[in-house]
C-alpha cells in the first residue's frame, strides 16, 4: 500500500498551509475556496477572509455584495454565496458548531459529497474516502497503469481506494497523497525522480503510456463567463451600473443579455430601478 514511504514523504515535505493549523471553520472556507482553484490563488484571498470573518457567525452578518466583492477573482462566485448561506445555517441551526457527520454536512448549502469527506477528514481527523483529482491521478498511475483518471470516480474506484485507507492516522493518508499527487505526480511534466513511490508506479514500468482521455483545453476569452465575470467586477467596483454603461463592457449584445439574465437568476447581482444593476444588498 506503500503507506509508509507516502507518509514519511509528507512528513518532510508538507506545505506550511494556513487551513492546516485553524479550527474547523478555517477548514470550511478551504474546502469552499480551493474548489477548481489552484492553492496559489487561493492564498491571499483565504488569509484576507479569515481576518475579517474568522467565524461562522461573523460572515453570516456580512452582506451578499461584501461577501462577492472580497471573493475576488476565485472562479464564479456562486460559492461565495453558498459559503454565505452555510455559515448562516451553521449560526443559526448549529449555534455555530460546524456538524460532525457527513450526512448532515451534506445538508449544508454548497457542501457536495467531496466536501463533506474532505471536512471529516481535515476538520475531524475522520477516516473518510477523499478523492479530489490529485488522489486520484496518483492512484490511477501507481496501481492501474494509467496516465489520467476517469472523469468521476466509478463505484468500483471508490470502494478499491477505500479499501487502501489506513486504520491508523487516515486523515494524514488524504492530505499526503493529495499532496504527493498536487506536487510530485502532477497533470504534467510528474517528478518522478523525487517521488517516493516512482520503483513501484506501474505507469512508470510500462514506460509512461499516454492515455486515452483526450483533455480538451479549456479557453477563457470571449466565453460567457468571461463576460459574467467582466459584470461582477465591474459591479464590485462600483456601487450602481446604468445598463448603458455595463453594455460597454462586452461587444456582443445577446450574450451579454444572457449573462445578465443568468447572474440574477444566481443572485449575484441585483436590478437596481428600471434599468440599473448592483451587487446584492441583503
Amino acid at each position: 500500500m506503500y503507506e509508509k514511504e507516502i507518509l514519511a514523504w509528507f512528513k518532510k515535505n508538507k506545505r506550511d498551509l494556513p487551513w492546516r493549523k485553524t479550527d474547523t471553520w478555517g477548514v470550511l472556507v478551504s474546502e469552499f475556496m480551493l474548489q477548481q482553484t489552484p492553492v496559489n490563488r487561493v492564498l491571499p484571498v483565504y488569509i484576507d477572509w479569515m481576518k475579517r470573518w474568522p467565524t461562522a457567525a461573523t460572515l453570516a452578518k456580512a452582506t451578499p455584495a461584501e461577501v462577492i466583492t472580497a471573493w475576488g477573482r476565485l472562479g464564479y462566485p456562486r460559492r461565495a454565496l453558498r459559503l454565505h448561506e452555510c455559515a448562516k445555517v451553521i449560526t443559526k441551526e448549529y449555534k455555530g458548531r460546524i456538524p460532525e457527520n457527513e450526512s448532515e454536512l451534506r445538508a449544508l448549502p454548497g457542501i457536495g459529497e467531496y466536501t463533506a469527506a474532505a471536512m471529516m477528514a481535515f476538520a475531524f481527523g475522520a477516516r473518510s474516502l477523499v478523492l479530489d483529482i490529485n488522489i486520484r491521478r496518483l492512484f490511477a498511475r501507481l496501481y492501474d497503469g494509467v496516465q489520467s483518471p476517469t472523469a468521476s470516480a466509478t463505484k468500483q474506484e471508490k470502494a478499491r481506494y477505500e479499501a487502501l485507507i489506513p486504520s491508523k492516522d487516515a486523515h494524514i493518508w488524504a492530505a499526503a497523497t493529495m499532496e504527493l499527487g498536487a506536487l510530485v505526480c502532477t497533470s504534467q511534466s510528474p517528478k518522478c525522480g523525487i517521488c517516493p513511490v516512482a520503483k513501484d508506479c506501474t505507469w512508470r514500468s510500462l514506460d509512461y503510456p499516454q492515455s486515452d482521455i483526450v483533455k480538451r483545453r479549456q479557453t477563457w476569452h470571449g466565453t460567457d463567463r468571461q463576460c459574467r465575470g467582466a459584470i461582477v467586477q465591474a459591479l464590485r467596483e462600483n456601487e450602481l451600473l446604468k445598463k448603458s454603461e455595463i453594455a460597454q463592457l462586452w461587444d456582443v449584445p445577446s450574450q451579454l443579455e444572457k449573462a445578465l439574465i443568468t447572474l440574477l437568476d444566481d443572485g449575484l447581482i441585483e436590478a437596481r430601478g428600471k434599468s440599473g444593476y448592483s451587487l446584492p444588498r441583503t
